[in-house]
C-alpha cells in the first residue's frame, strides 16, 4: 500500500473520531432525557389547566357557582349556559358560517399575497427590491389610524356591509411579509431558481411546483397566524357590518354577553317579568360557554399546523 493511501486512511479516521465525538457531545444522556421529558410533561399539563377549568365552569349550575365559588367539582352541573346559546340558534348557525367562511378566503389570500410580495422581495435580481421593501416597512413604523381605515374602507372601496371588508383589512401584514422574505431567502438555495429557469419553468411554475413545497414550514406559521386572526376578529364587523347575515361568531357572542349584562343590570327597570328573566339567565356560566365554543374550533385546527409550525418559528435561525 503505497504512503499517500495510508495517510488518506489514517485522515479519514480521524474525521471520523472527530465527527463521533461531535456526536456524543450534542447527545442528551439518558436520565437527563427523561428528566427534561418529566418537566415538559408537567408544564404541558399546567398549561391545559386553566382551560379544562373553563369548560367545567361552563357546565356549573349558575346558583352553584354563586353560593359556593370556582370549584373544579361542582356541588351541580347544568348545561343551562349552552342551551341559552343555542337558542338564539338560525343567528349562531349563520354566524359560524360567516366566521368559517371568512377564515377560509381570508387565510389562503392572505398567503397568495403574502407569499407572491415575500418571496418577490427575497430575490436578489428584483429590481424594484429595496423600493418595496420600504413600502412593506412603513406600517410597522406609522399608521393611517381609524378615521382613515373607515373611509378607505366605506368611501373608497365601498365594501360597507360586505364579506370582503372582513377579509381584505387582515389579508396583508407587514410582519408576515418580513417573516417570509427571511425564510425564502435562507431556505431556497438560488441554485435551485436558476436551475429550474434554465430548464424553462416559468415564474408561476416555479413559485408553485418548486417553491411553495420548500417553504411550507413558512406558510404554516403564517397560516396559523392568519387563520388566528380571522377567527377571533371581531372589531371589522363592528365598524364596517350592520347586515345581520354577515355578522361573525366572535361578534355575535359579544353582542349576546352584552346584552345579558345590560338585562342583569337594569333588571330593575323592565318589571317582574324582566326580573325573573334576568335572574334565570346564566351571568357567569355563559362567559366561559363562550370561551369554549370560540376556542374549541382552532384548537382542533392546531394540529394541521403542528408539523411544520416548531421549523416555521425558527425560521433564518441557523443556515448551514
Amino acid at each position: 500500500m503505497s504512503k499517500s493511501r495510508r495517510q488518506e486512511r489514517a485522515e479519514e479516521k480521524r474525521i471520523k473520531k472527530i465527527e463521533a465525538k461531535e456526536c456524543e457531545y450534542n447527545l442528551i444522556k439518558k436520565p437527563t432525557n427523561v428528566l427534561f421529558n418529566a418537566i415538559l410533561t408537567v408544564l404541558s399539563f399546567f398549561s391545559l389547566i386553566p382551560f379544562v377549568f373553563v369548560i367545567i365552569i361552563s357546565l356549573t349550575d349558575e346558583e352553584s357557582l354563586a353560593m359556593n365559588g370556582y370549584r373544579f367539582i361542582p356541588k351541580k352541573w347544568s348545561l343551562h349556559a349552552y342551551q341559552y346559546i343555542v337558542e338564539a340558534g338560525e343567528s349562531i348557525i349563520r354566524s359560524y358560517g360567516v366566521t368559517i367562511f371568512v377564515t377560509v378566503v381570508g387565510t389562503l389570500l392572505g398567503l397568495f399575497l403574502i407569499g407572491t410580495y415575500a418571496y418577490a422581495l427575497s430575490r436578489k435580481t428584483y429590481a424594484f427590491k429595496s423600493f418595496f421593501t420600504k413600502v412593506i416597512t412603513i406600517p410597522m413604523l406609522f399608521s393611517g389610524g381609524m378615521i382613515a381605515n373607515y373611509l378607505i374602507i366605506t368611501k373608497v372601496l365601498m365594501l360597507k356591509d360586505s364579506v370582503w371588508a372582513l377579509i381584505l383589512p387582515l389579508a396583508m401584514n407587514s410582519f408576515n411579509v418580513i417573516v417570509m422574505r427571511t425564510f425564502f431567502k435562507t431556505s431556497i438555495p438560488d441554485s435551485v431558481v436558476e436551475s429550474a429557469k434554465i430548464d424553462g419553468a416559468s415564474e408561476w411554475r416555479l413559485f408553485f411546483q418548486i417553491v411553495i413545497p420548500m417553504a411550507l414550514p413558512g406558510l404554516a406559521t403564517i397560516g396559523l397566524f392568519l387563520t388566528l386572526g380571522y377567527w377571533n376578529d371581531w372589531f371589522n364587523a363592528m365598524m364596517y357590518i350592520d347586515n345581520q347575515d354577515w355578522i361573525p361568531l366572535q361578534y355575535l357572542l359579544i353582542k349576546i354577553e352584552s346584552s345579558i349584562d345590560f338585562l342583569a343590570n337594569n333588571k330593575a327597570m323592565m318589571g317582574v317579568e324582566g326580573i325573573q328573566a334576568a335572574a334565570n339567565m346564566p351571568k357567569e356560566t355563559i362567559k366561559m360557554a363562550i370561551v369554549v365554543i370560540s376556542t374549541l374550533p382552532i384548537i382542533f385546527a392546531y394540529p394541521f399546523f403542528q408539523r411544520y409550525f416548531v421549523n416555521g418559528l425558527t425560521i433564518g435561525a441557523v443556515k448551514e
